[in-house]
C-alpha cells in the first residue's frame, strides 16, 4: 500500500464496517472503475444501462445504483412519500418496529417523514397501516428479528391494503427492506423482492458485494426505482448531494457480476475453516475460552470465533482491543453482539494468511502477562 500520509493499513477481523473501508474490491471491479475514470459519458444514460443489466442479473424488475445504503433509504422513502418535483407532505409517516429503530433512522427522516413505531404484533401493524403511511421500513438480519414481525407477515398485512388489481402504480403501503449487509447469502438479491413481494430492497455496495465503498443498490419494482432515479443526482432533488459517479456505476456492476460467479458454498466453508483454526489455536491459552458463534454480527450465515476473557487472563476486553489496534500490524476485532468480556473474530474480511497473523497476535498478547497494563 502506497501511503504518504502515515495511515497504517488494518487487518480486519471485525466486519465490513464503513469505518474500516467496507470490503476489498476484486480485480474486475478495480479495472472497471479505472476504465470508467478515463472517459466522459452521458451519465444518466449510463445509470439507465447499468440499472437495466443489474435488474436482469438480480432477477428484479428494476435496479439503480446509489451513493451507499443510507442514501438508498432516503431515496426509497422519498419515492414513497411523494413524486419528484413536488413538495413532500408534512404529514408523511414511515412505519418501523420499535425493536428495529437504529442509527439510520435519520436517512428516512431527511424527507421530513415522521417515524411511527409498532410492536411485534399483527394488530398493531394493521392499525398503523390503516393510517396509510408512506411505507413500512423493515431491517433484515438476525440481530433485528427478536422484536419485529417476520417480513412475510409484514408484506402480507401490507398487501391487504393493496391497490386495485391491474394498476401499475404504487401499492397502498409499500414495503422497503434494508438488507445492507445481508450478503451472503447472494439469494438476498432476489428473495425479498421477486420471491416474497417487497417493493424494494436495499444493499450496501461496499460490504458483501465487494464493490466501491461509496455505492449502494436499490432493487425492486419499477415504479419505486424510477422515482429513486428521478429524486437522485444529477437532478435537482433531495438526492442531488448523493452523487454516483461513472466509476461507482461500473465498479458496482462488475462487483455484482463477480459475486454471482463465486461458489458461495465453498466461500462459506472457507470461512468456517478460518473460525476452526482460530478456536483450535487458542486452546490451551490460559484465561481464554474460544467458541464458535453463529450467525455473524449482521446475521449472515457463517460463524465467528467468540473469544471470552476470564478474570484469570489479566485482560479487560477494551484493553485487548486497544493492544491489537495499537500493535504492528494493526488488527481490528469485533465487539458487537458478544458479551462485555469477549471479542469476536470475523472471517469474512480476512485475506489469505491473515487469520494466522491474527492468531499469533492474540496468543502473544494473552501469553505476555501484560493484560493489567493494557487495561483501562
Amino acid at each position: 500500500m502506497t501511503n504518504p500520509f502515515g495511515v497504517r493499513p488494518v487487518i480486519n477481523a471485525s466486519a465490513t464496517l464503513t469505518a474500516l473501508g467496507g470490503s476489498l474490491m476484486p480485480p474486475s471491479a478495480l479495472k472497471a472503475m479505472t476504465e470508467g475514470a478515463a472517459h466522459f459519458v452521458d451519465l444518466p444514460e449510463l445509470h439507465d444501462r447499468v440499472g437495466e443489466r443489474l435488474a436482469v442479473l438480480t432477477r428484479n424488475e428494476a435496479a439503480c445504483v446509489t451513493s451507499g445504503a443510507a442514501a438508498a433509504i432516503t431515496l426509497t422513502v422519498a419515492s414513497c412519500v411523494g413524486e419528484p418535483a413536488q413538495a413532500f407532505p408534512a404529514e408523511a409517516e414511515v412505519v418501523m418496529f420499535t425493536g428495529q429503530r437504529n442509527g439510520y433512522d435519520y436517512a428516512a427522516r431527511l424527507t421530513g417523514a415522521r417515524i411511527i413505531e409498532v410492536g411485534p404484533s399483527i394488530k398493531e401493524l394493521r392499525a398503523a397501516l390503516v393510517r396509510r403511511p408512506a411505507c413500512v421500513l423493515w431491517f433484515a438480519g438476525a440481530h433485528y428479528a427478536a422484536d419485529a414481525l417476520p417480513i412475510e407477515d409484514v408484506i402480507r398485512v401490507a398487501r391487504e391494503l393493496a391497490c386495485t388489481p391491474g394498476l401499475t402504480g404504487p401499492p397502498a403501503v409499500p414495503v422497503i427492506v434494508d438488507a445492507a449487509a445481508q450478503i451472503p447469502p447472494v439469494s438476498s438479491l432476489w428473495r425479498f423482492t421477486a420471491e416474497l413481494g417487497a417493493d424494494a430492497v436495499i444493499f450496501s455496495g461496499g460490504k458483501g458485494l465487494r464493490g466501491p465503498q461509496s455505492s449502494g443498490l436499490v432493487l425492486g419494482k419499477r415504479w419505486i426505482v424510477d422515482r429513486c432515479r428521478a429524486h437522485a443526482s444529477p437532478n435537482q432533488q433531495i438526492g442531488r448531494g448523493m452523487k454516483v459517479g461513472k466509476e461507482e456505476l461500473l465498479g458496482l456492476y462488475a462487483a455484482v457480476e463477480w459475486t454471482l460467479e463465486q461458489d458461495e458454498e465453498a466461500l462459506l466453508a472457507s470461512y468456517e475453516q478460518i473460525v476452526d483454526r482460530w478456536i483450535v489455536g487458542l486452546r490451551g491459552v490460559p484465561g481464554v475460552v474460544a467458541e464458535r458463534g453463529y450467525p455473524s454480527e449482521a446475521g449472515q450465515p457463517h460463524g465467528r470465533a467468540v473469544v471470552r476473557l476470564l478474570t484469570t487472563s489479566g485482560w479487560t476486553r477494551d484493553g485487548l482491543v486497544r493492544a491489537l489496534w495499537e500493535g504492528d500490524p494493526r488488527i481490528a476485532v469485533g465487539v458487537f453482539g458478544v458479551p462485555d468480556d469477549a471479542i469476536a473474530l470475523n472471517p469474512q474480511t480476512i485475506e489469505p494468511g491473515e487469520d494466522l497473523v491474527v492468531l499469533d497476535a492474540l496468543v502473544r498478547h494473552l501469553s505476555s502477562g501484560d493484560g493489567e497494563r493494557a487495561g483501562p
